[in-house]
């Protein structure tokens, strides 16, 4: 049985157009199915929501990046809890009463971005993790992020 991973929500993210960094709204609404209300990413797809651990930012913050939650393009930005070692299936629960399963590790980047060209790398592509929406809810800073274990 795999252990049990216990997380915070650092920074809850959403923007208005694909291909923009999000801006931390410190909260919002996880809808079923469909990923983080009024997010540009949302719908009717297995890639609804992005999480992506400040671990990894400070990786690029130690490359001499001025890079913060959101920067990356990720909805959720956590601590404490090791998002690339999540197998496909994962399940994750939030305080607010919402689940999430995961469905990608990491994706292709079709085009380098800005913080590839400033740092000669990007950890998103890598590190990042998708997820799928379950069951909804409310979703904010400071909220628990735990893996369900199965057994």
């Amino acid at each position: 049985m795999e252990k049990e991973q216990k997380g915070v929500i650092v920074a809850v993210c959403r923007s208005d157009n694909k291909g923009e960094r999000k801006k931390n709204v410190g909260e919002a609404l996880l809808v079923k199915e469909h990923g983080i209300e009024n997010d540009a990413h949302a719908g009717d797809w297995h890639r609804q929501v992005s999480l992506l651990a400040l671990e990894s930012i400070e990786k690029m913050r130690a490359k001499g990046l001025d890079v913060n939650p959101g920067d990356f393009a990720e909805n959720l930005t956590t601590e404490n809890i090791a998002l690339v070692s999540l197998p496909v299936g994962t399940r994750l629960k939030v305080d607010g009463g919402a689940s999430l399963e995961v469905t990608q590790i990491g994706k292709e980047c079709h085009n380098r971005c800005a913080i590839y060209y400033q740092a000669g790398d990007c950890v998103m592509p890598k590190e990042g993790i998708f997820v799928r929406v379950l069951q909804g809810g409310s979703i904010k800073v400071g909220d628990t992020i735990t893996t369900v274990t199965n057994g």
